[in-house]
This record gives C-alpha cells, sequence and structure tokens, in this order.
C-alpha cells in the first residue's frame, strides 16, 4: 500500500513584490502527486515569485541570458529523481503572459508552477518535438488540479 502522507517540503517566498500564493496547501499537494507521479521524490522545493527586474538579474548572473522570462529553474539535486531545487517566477510576466492568451492570471500561474517543476524533472523545451511533450504534460497536471481547486475546465 502506498504512503498517502505528503511531504510538505515546498516553500513559497516572494523577492521585490507582495505576492502570496493562495490554497498552498492544495498547490503543494498536487505538485507533489506530481512529482510521485513522476517516479521521484520531493527533498525540498522553493517557488519564489517575484519582478521581471529580479527574474531578468537572476538570468543574467547565472544563466548569462539578457532576456525576460516568466520562469527559471535551478536544479541542485545530486542524485537522480529527486527534486531538490528552485523555480523563480515572474509574477509581472505571468500577469501579462495571462492576458497574451487570454487565461485567468491564477491559471497561467499554476502553469508556470508545473512548468518550472518539469524543468526540474528533467523535462526540456529547446526543441519543438520537447516543447510539445512539455505543452502535453503541463495540461495533463494541470486537469489534475482543476478539481482540487473547483476550477472550470
Amino acid at each position: 500500500m502506498q504512503d498517502n502522507k505528503i511531504n510538505m517540503n515546498i516553500y513559497y517566498f516572494s523577492e521585490e513584490i507582495s505576492f502570496k500564493l493562495k490554497e498552498k496547501r492544495k498547490i503543494s499537494a498536487w505538485l507533489q502527486r506530481v512529482i510521485a507521479q513522476e517516479g521521484y521524490t520531493l527533498d525540498h522545493l522553493n517557488f519564489i515569485f517575484c519582478t521581471d527586474n529580479y527574474l531578468h538579474g537572476q538570468n543574467i548572473t547565472y544563466l548569462g541570458h539578457d532576456t525576460l522570462t516568466d520562469v527559471i529553474t535551478f536544479n541542485y539535486a545530486k542524485h537522480t529523481e529527486t527534486i531538490l531545487g528552485d523555480v523563480y517566477i515572474s509574477i509581472e510576466r505571468v500577469r501579462e503572459n495571462a492576458q497574451t492568451y487570454n487565461r485567468k492570471m491564477v491559471e497561467e500561474l499554476y502553469m508556470v508552477m508545473v512548468h518550472g517543476l518539469l524543468h526540474l524533472l528533467s523535462y526540456d523545451d529547446q526543441k519543438p518535438e520537447d516543447q510539445l511533450i512539455m505543452r502535453e504534460k503541463e495540461q495533463f497536471y494541470l486537469d489534475q488540479l482543476r478539481p482540487i481547486l473547483g476550477l472550470k475546465t
């Protein structure tokens, strides 16, 4: 029998912005289920919500990319199939993308959160065929979140 205990080593922070994630326990439980379904175990996962400016600085400093982005991840795991990392998310970029793609801001946020987690789960989106796999995985896991939060499909 599988242990139903949820490992809540998922933490939420903000940098240069006042942002509080709602439904943290439900979101954390969902993220833990994503991790388990992918065959990984959770060590420690941080989500850092920030401004475009803050994330841009991280992107330049650590990745050498002088571009705006909605999410970057840092994987610190020393063992395969273990999650230990940081996911930085620009709330400004998420809001703008939600308008661009005609989505609710919160749904865009959840999509970006699972996208960042998928990177830590060894998924890549550099090639078109990899982007397709990432989009399918994002949708698959968002569909699992909807009933947990009572969201419409």
